[in-house]
This record gives C-alpha cells, sequence and structure tokens, in this order.
C-alpha cells in the first residue's frame, strides 16, 4: 500500500497543529509538525533557530526536512507545515503530487488566537506588521487544493470539511485533483 499524506498550511496560528492531530486521529492516521522535526534536526526550538541563525538559515532546515519527510514516508500521515514553507517555490514543487489544505481565517481572529497562545513566534511582533506579513503570504496561500475558513468554527467542524472535501471517509484516500473547486474561499 502508497502511503497516503495532507498537508496543512496556513498562516500563524489557523489551527495547522491543532486540526492536524485532530484529523489524524480521526482517520487513524499519523500526525506531523514539520517544525518539531526541524527542531530534533536542528537540535533547539524554532524560536532559537531564527534568533542564533536567522530566517534564511530556518527556511533551508525547512525545505530539507519536507524533503526528508516525503522521501521516507511509510505510512499515512497529516503533515502541519510551518507558516513560511509553502511560500519556497521548491516546497511548493515537493509539494505538487499531495493534497494541500490552507486553513485560513480573518487576521482579527488569528491574532486573537496568537495572543491566547503561550507559544513563541518569532515573526508577530505588532499588529500592523501582522497583518502586512498575513497579506503578503496570503497569495502563496492561495496555491493550495482546497481552501478552508476556519473563521469562529470548531476544530471538529474543520476536520469534517476537509474530509468531506477530500473523500477521506473511506479507505480510498485523498482524490482531489488540481482541477477540483476551492471551498471556503477566504473573504
Amino acid at each position: 500500500m502508497q502511503a497516503r499524506a495532507l498537508f496543512l498550511i496556513g498562516f500563524m496560528a489557523a489551527g495547522k497543529s491543532t486540526v492536524g492531530r485532530e484529523l489524524a486521529h480521526r482517520l487513524g492516521w499519523r500526525f506531523l509538525d514539520i517544525d518539531t522535526l526541524i527542531e530534533s534536526g536542528e537540535g533547539k526550538s524554532v524560536p532559537a533557530i531564527f534568533r542564533d541563525h536567522g530566517e534564511a538559515h530556518f527556511r533551508r532546515a525547512e525545505t530539507s526536512a519536507l524533503r526528508g519527510l516525503l522521501s521516507s514516508l511509510d505510512g499515512n500521515a497529516v503533515v502541519a507545515l510551518g507558516g513560511g514553507a509553502f511560500l519556497q517555490d521548491e516546497n511548493r514543487q515537493l509539494l505538487d503530487r499531495w493534497p494541500t489544505v490552507f486553513l485560513d481565517a480573518l487576521p482579527d481572529e488569528l491574532w486573537r488566537r496568537c495572543g491566547d497562545d503561550p507559544t513563541e513566534r518569532p515573526l508577530r511582533k505588532d499588529r500592523t506588521q501582522f497583518e502586512r506579513l498575513y497579506h503578503k503570504r496570503l497569495p502563496f496561500y492561495r496555491k493550495a487544493m482546497v481552501t478552508i475558513d476556519t473563521t469562529n468554527r470548531d476544530v471538529h467542524s474543520i476536520c469534517a470539511e476537509i474530509e468531506a472535501t477530500l473523500h477521506l471517509a473511506g479507505s480510498e484516500g485523498p482524490k482531489l485533483s488540481h482541477s477540483s473547486s476551492r471551498t471556503g474561499e477566504p473573504r
């Protein structure tokens, strides 16, 4: 049996890890977080990597971790990517044959979620910078196969929409192709 995977992308606090864990649980698949793989490979946290080596080093480590994951994928997995991973052409090309799901939310909600979460986020500075970064990244996120709006939604309804859109309830796995229609386009 060929390994199946789907990749969750989106801005910080979009719900990639939370939705990813729940979706993997519902499907009986593994959950993998690319940031955790990077931290393991680098021997330090994402904030420490940014602080000690800069964003360019982190992005190279991110691509390396993604390439390694894809070459060694031996079971079904839901993978949460970091907020900037899908911006890189090389990463999008690596993911071209895999289902990608953009978890979107309104910037106000994303900002609030970040404030409620104790996770240190190296690129979260002030509100103006945060919104500017969101809008700069949005065109890249919209290249995902599917867009799911997570604004004011619970994790179970988001997972149910992903399952329905990608036809994941049965054992056949993701069927969506690039030509399929998108759902939940962001506002």
